[in-house]
């Protein structure tokens, strides 16, 4: 299944509860992109290099364990992934069309692996199309600030809603709704409850 939406949305969150009551493998396939921002600036590859960006991705697939970890390059990224540098760099990296292909083939072999819950921004139009179920989260700009500020430290809400408002106008060529997608907001529901809901979704298609 795919979740769409813009940061801030509760895609993680969600997505992640929901594969564990599922049953499903969980992908987030941002975490692929800051992955690769990682690597990119380890490295000292720039990062308005498309071409140089692309061959480092096909050199270094991203992988996923356990628990959310992340991998690239035989480095655990996941929590240097999360840290503010990446914040500000990933729209950067995942503007190039040649960085998005190669991230978009890897995604479809992970999501080929058995049942999976994929989410990211271009995911239900352009990564899984025939997913069988398809969501769109939505929240109050507010309340994605809110929960951004419990996600970061040293940036204060005001702050983090400006950014996200940046961030959203970086991200609006890649990020698309389904036509078929089942809008979610999730301003006023609680966790289990967006799971709940969508967890009804998965068993009415089936």
């Amino acid at each position: 299944m795919a979740i769409d939406g813009p940061a801030g949305a509760g895609k993680s969150s969600v997505a992640r509860g929901l594969a564990a009551r599922l049953g499903f493998h969980y992908l987030d396939t941002g975490a692929m992109y800051r992955a690769l921002t990682w690597l990119a600036l380890h490295e000292g590859v720039p990062l308005d290099d498309g071409p140089a960006l692309e061959g480092l991705a096909r050199a270094h697939p991203v992988t996923f364990g356990d628990a959310g970890w992340v991998a690239i390059a035989g480095e655990d990224v996941t929590t240097r992934i999360r840290e503010p540098e990446i914040d500000a760099a990933v729209p950067v990296v995942a503007r190039h069309p040649e960085v998005r292909e190669v991230m978009r083939a890897r995604q479809r072999e992970l999501g080929r692996s058995g049942d999976s819950v994929i989410e990211g921004r271009d995911i239900g139009v352009v990564v899984v199309p025939d997913a069988e179920v398809k969501v769109w989260l939505v929240a109050d700009p507010a309340v994605r600030a809110r929960r951004r500020h419990l996600e970061r430290d040293g940036l204060g809400i005001d702050e983090l809603a400006e950014e996200l408002r940046r961030r959203d106008e970086r991200d609006a060529i890649n990020t698309h709704r389904a036509v078929d997608a089942v809008e979610v907001d999730t301003t006023t529901l609680s966790l289990d409850e967006v799971i709940d809901r969508i967890a009804g979704l998965v068993e009415v298609a089936r």
